[in-house]
Formats: C-alpha cells, sequence, structure tokens
C-alpha cells in the first residue's frame, strides 16, 4: 500500500470522506501534517457540536450543580428549550474554539504595545508520531481551516 493510499485510508476512517484523497495528497506533496490537522480540528468541532447535541444532558446537569445554574433556570422559565439553549451554546463554543486556533497562530492580539509584545513569548503545537516521538512538523494556522470542516447537519 503506498503512503497516499494509507493516507486516504486513514482520512476516511477520520470522516474526512469526499476530501480525504485530497488531504492525504496535500500531506505527501506538500509535507504538510494534515492527517495531524484534520484529527485535532474533527476532535474540537466534536466538543463543539456535543453543546447542541448533548443540551437536555447538560441543561439538566447545570439545574443541579454549576455556576450557571439560576441563568439555566431563568432561561427555561422564559419558555427557552434545552434546544435553543444548546444552539447558543454551540455557537458561543465554535466561537471560542476559533479564537483558541487562531491566538496559537497570533498570539498578539493588539492589546499591548508592540515594545511589549516583542519580548513576550509564543507558542507553537508540535505533530508526534505515533510513537509519541516529535516529527519535527508544526500544525500552523489551524484557524484556516477551522470553519471548512464544520459538520453539516440535517436540516429539521
Amino acid at each position: 500500500m503506498s503512503e497516499l493510499d494509507r493516507l486516504t485510508a486513514l482520512f476516511r476512517a477520520l470522516g474526512a470522506d469526499d476530501d480525504a484523497s485530497d488531504w492525504a495528497e496535500s500531506e505527501v506533496e506538500e509535507g504538510l501534517p494534515q492527517l495531524a490537522r484534520y484529527r485535532l480540528l474533527r476532535t474540537v468541532w466534536q466538543d463543539v457540536d456535543a453543546w447542541a447535541a448533548e443540551a437536555p444532558r447538560w441543561v439538566a446537569a447545570y439545574r443541579t450543580d454549576g455556576v450557571a445554574a439560576g441563568a439555566v433556570d431563568r432561561a427555561l422559565a422564559a419558555g427557552i428549550t434545552p434546544e435553543d439553549l444548546g444552539e447558543l451554546a454551540r455557537e458561543v463554543a465554535r466561537e471560542t474554539a476559533f479564537g483558541v486556533l487562531h491566538a496559537l497562530a497570533d498570539p498578539a492580539d493588539g492589546s499591548l504595545p508592540a515594545r511589549t509584545e516583542r519580548q513576550l513569548p509564543g507558542w507553537r503545537l508540535a505533530e508526534l508520531a505515533p510513537d509519541g516521538e516529535p516529527t519535527g512538523r508544526h500544525l500552523d494556522a489551524l484557524h484556516e481551516d477551522f470553519a471548512g470542516l464544520e459538520p453539516q447537519t440535517a436540516a429539521p
């Protein structure tokens, strides 16, 4: 099995389906850590989507324990459904995830003077091989692919 075939199969196993061969080809030809990128972004989207998909469960849990219990009770008393709360929570999670991914690419948010920014450390997200060893490749600009990998849900 060629490296392209192996990667395409792994992308399909992660759910890339129609785009699996494009992602795999990019990794093989350009040397980019596309499988690591896709895997991380898929995981982030699963967490984001859980806020809507699991809304009845977390709404019930928040009502009994948590700092948001009062807010959840007031929302429900006002006629907002757990599903509506889930949609709102998902959107907040999506925006937050995008912000974190953008900050990974560019920690300077403009809130500090340039002189201070130049003295601050940055960071980098690195790919590891299956055995845990660094590959030397970095996952840069993840926010650029984030929206394009948003799961498509069927309309109600």
